[in-house]
């Protein structure tokens, strides 16, 4: 099976994780994360009628060095996987349960240990495996809730995420976001650097709950 391409520029990067998530036009992607869960939660990924696409998992419960994305049906699509032993977090993302390395897609890494505001991460897709210049850029400043990918080391964006909280968001303690995949950019790729960014977050600051997303695509 072919491997992830390369980015084309202009927002394209093409199939990374699978042809089917990757189409001509924008994606839209409400996520609304609950901030108190008691148990171990779960990533929902729902169509605008509420219908899964969909969900990401912990194999156990309270494993967070592993995570699973499930398609509709249940069959996996993605295992990401984070190195414990690594200089700086580092995630690797492999074709459906895989733990082969063979199936590895691409590798997501912190470029650096200490990241006080905004988290920088770097993405190495497979063939990349000298490593010296990123495929993608991950920018997350937490304190505004907000993070842009952009392909490479250039300039064009093709994911952004923004927080978007409602009164009544903030009385059923939930955070609101929109995740927008620009056209020809592979959404369940987008949507896996979601959760690695939020898992680097935790990580990184004060032990919290486990939480709960739903994500609404268009």
């Amino acid at each position: 099976m072919a491997g992830p391409s390369a980015p084309q520029g202009s927002g394209v990067t093409g199939v990374i994780v699978d042809p089917r998530f990757c189409v001509s036009y924008p994606v839209e992607m409400a996520i609304v994360r609950k901030v108190m869960k008691l148990k171990g939660g779960n990533f929902v990924i729902t169509d605008v009628n509420g219908n899964m696409m969909f969900k990401v998992k912990d194999p156990l419960f309270g494993l967070h060095d592993k995570r699973i994305l499930l398609d509709s049906s249940g069959a996996q699509v993605l295992t990401l996987r984070e190195k414990i032993m690594s200089m700086h977090s580092r995630w690797q993302v492999l074709r459906g349960g895989s733990k082969q390395q063979g199936d590895l897609l691409y590798t997501v890494k912190k470029t650096s240990m200490v990241q006080l505001i905004r988290t920088k991460l770097e993405v190495f897709l497979s063939h990349n495996k000298e490593e010296k210049t990123c495929d993608f850029r991950v920018r997350g400043n937490w304190s505004e809730s907000s993070c842009v990918v952009y392909a490479g080391e250039s300039d064009t964006i093709v994911a952004q995420m923004q927080k978007n909280d409602t009164w009544q968001s903030t009385l059923w303690g939930k955070d609101n976001y929109t995740v927008t995949a620009y056209p020809n950019v592979d959404y369940a790729f987008i949507a896996s650097l979601i959760v690695i960014l939020h898992d680097i977050n935790c990580s990184s600051s004060l032990p919290i709950l486990d939480m709960g997303t739903s994500l609404l695509l268009n």
